[in-house]
C-alpha cells in the first residue's frame, strides 16, 4: 500500500523559517530580556536600561532623558569609579547602580542628612527605601553627602567620571555653585570626566546669577567648571528641545514632570515635553 506524501510547498517553507527568525530576534532583544538584573553589572548599558526593576515611571521619562544616549556621549565604562551629584529619588541611580555594581563603583553624593527642610528629608527617605529594596542591584551603593558645608562627594582624585544631571541651577540658587565644581574637581583623576545635563536659558536673554527661573544659559556653566579647572571637550544636542520657549509662568517647573501650574493649560505643556537641556563633556586636565 503507497503512503501518500504531502507536497511542502516553497512558499511555505519561506514563511516558516521567517517566523522562526522572527521569533529569534524578539528573543534576543533587551525588553525581551529584562527581568530583574541580578546579575546586571555584567550586563550592557542597554538591557540594564531596559531592565523591569526600574520604576515606569521613569523608564516613561526616556524619551526626554535619553540615557543611553547621554552616557555613552560622556564615554561611561563598567568598570569606572563614578560620582552622581544629587541623585533625588534615584532616577538614574536606576541605571549607574546595577551597571557599575561588578567592576566599577558608584558615589551618590546626595543631600545633606541633617538638612533641616521637610522636603529634602522626605525625598532622602526615599531614596533610601529604594537602595534597601533591592540590595541584589543597590546593595553596593556609596551614599555620600553635598551641601554648602559638606563636600567631601567622594576620596580625592578617585574618581573617573562625575555626573550631574539639572542641578546647577539650584547651587546657583544657594549661592555654592564655585563650591560644587571645585569639589567635583577634586574628586576626579587627572583626566577623569565631568559630565553636565542642565535647563538651558535663552543665550540672548539676560544671565541671571541665581536662576530663578531654573534656566541657565551654556556660557554660564562653561565659565563655571573653567573657574574650577575644568576643559570643555564636546558639547552634544542629545537633551535639545526645540518646542521650549523658556518663555513659562512658573519657570522650568511649568513643564513635565512637575507641572506646577497643575491643570491650567496642561495640554499646552505636556505637548512641548520636558524642557530643553544643554549636555556638556568637560575634562579635569591630565597635568
Amino acid at each position: 500500500m503507497q503512503t501518500a506524501m504531502k507536497t511542502i510547498r516553497p512558499h511555505a517553507v519561506i514563511a516558516v523559517l521567517a517566523g522562526l527568525s522572527l521569533i529569534a530576534a524578539f528573543l534576543t532583544t533587551p525588553a525581551a530580556r529584562a527581568e530583574a538584573p541580578s546579575d546586571a553589572g555584567n550586563a550592557s548599558l542597554e538591557a540594564v536600561i531596559a531592565s523591569t526593576h526600574r520604576d515606569p515611571k521613569n523608564t516613561a521619562r526616556d524619551k526626554f532623558r535619553h540615557p543611553q544616549q547621554t552616557l555613552t556621549f560622556f564615554g561611561l565604562k563598567p568598570d569606572m569609579n563614578v560620582v552622581e551629584i544629587w541623585p533625588g529619588t534615584g532616577w538614574y541611580t536606576e541605571i549607574l547602580a546595577p551597571y557599575l555594581k561588578e567592576n566599577g563603583t558608584y558615589y551618590a553624593a546626595s543631600w545633606d542628612k541633617d538638612e533641616k527642610r521637610r522636603f529634602i528629608q522626605d525625598r532622602l527617605k526615599q531614596y533610601h527605601e529604594k537602595l534597601k529594596s533591592r540590595p541584589d542591584v543597590y546593595g553596593k551603593v556609596t551614599v555620600t553627602e553635598l551641601s554648602k558645608s559638606k563636600t567631601n562627594i567622594a576620596p580625592s582624585g578617585s574618581a573617573d567620571m562625575v555626573l550631574t544631571f539639572r542641578n546647577v541651577h539650584n547651587w546657583m540658587l544657594h549661592g555654592f555653585d564655585r563650591a560644587v565644581f571645585e569639589a567635583m574637581y577634586a574628586a576626579l583623576k587627572p583626566g577623569g570626566v565631568l559630565g553636565v545635563v542642565e535647563h538651558r536659558a535663552d543665550p540672548e536673554a539676560f544671565p541671571d546669577p541665581q536662576s530663578k527661573s531654573g534656566y541657565v544659559q551654556e556660557d554660564q556653566v562653561i565659565q563655571m567648571a573653567e573657574a574650577a579647572g575644568f576643559k570643555l571637550v564636546e558639547k552634544s544636542e542629545i537633551n535639545a528641545n526645540p518646542r521650549d520657549t523658556r518663555k513659562h509662568p512658573r519657570g522650568v517647573w511649568t513643564l513635565p514632570p512637575t507641572l506646577l501650574l497643575k491643570d491650567r493649560n496642561r495640554q499646552k505643556y505636556l505637548d512641548i515635553g520636558e524642557s530643553d537641556r544643554m549636555t556638556l563633556k568637560f575634562v579635569k586636565p591630565a597635568s
